[in-house]
């Protein structure tokens, strides 16, 4: 009866051994504060003038054409950062201490194509997934590969491709892949 613990022990070995604790790991980055860029719709409030606050669109530049100051950059930037950057235009001899809120009215659309009732364009939600973006997108083909897709992200001036399950959360501005499975 003393050999039963150790041999229980060195049996349990091996199949400590097939466990993984590895996180999955993707080439497209999946963490960090929402990016302004060209599609974006952002509804701008300026305490204290009506006229101003309005919802301006992100141009091809990467600017929303704001009155009195003209355009200002905000592709790359997060809200905060682009409140900051229409304030500071309009402190530059507009107004004083302008008080400024921005925040997504719209966000950009995300991409899907390949093995899929309708490929094309679609309006994103916020905490989307793979498994969404192919639902708004009319399901699967009868040839899907429906445990993976693969995802193009841009970051920074690269485009990033990553292969992704299902739960995989997608951005505005993604496209999403759905392939062929092959038996």
């Amino acid at each position: 009866m003393r050999w039963l613990p150790l041999l229980t022990l060195v049996l349990m070995l091996p199949l400590a051994a097939c466990a993984t604790t590895r996180p999955a790991t993707y080439l497209v980055e999946t963490k960090g504060p929402y990016q302004l860029d060209t599609g974006d719709a952002v509804r701008v409030t300026v305490y204290g003038d009506d006229e101003l606050s309005d919802t301006y669109r992100v141009d091809d530049s990467g600017a929303v054409a704001f009155p009195l100051v003209g355009p200002v950059q905000v592709r790359g930037k997060t809200t905060n950062m682009a409140a900051g950057s229409i304030a500071a235009a309009l402190a530059n001899g507009y107004m004083r201490n302008p008080d400024v809120a921005v925040e997504v009215a719209e966000y950009r659309p995300f991409f899907i194509q390949g093995e899929i009732g309708n490929a094309g364009q679609f309006p994103y939600v916020h905490g989307m997934t793979v498994r969404a973006a192919i639902s708004t997108a009319g399901g699967f083909s009868d040839t899907a590969d429906r445990n993976h897709a693969v995802v193009y992200r841009r970051q920074g001036d690269q485009m990033a491709k990553g292969t992704v399950d299902l739960d995989f959360p997608i951005f505005p501005g993604d496209t999403i892949v759905i392939l062929e499975r092959w038996f």
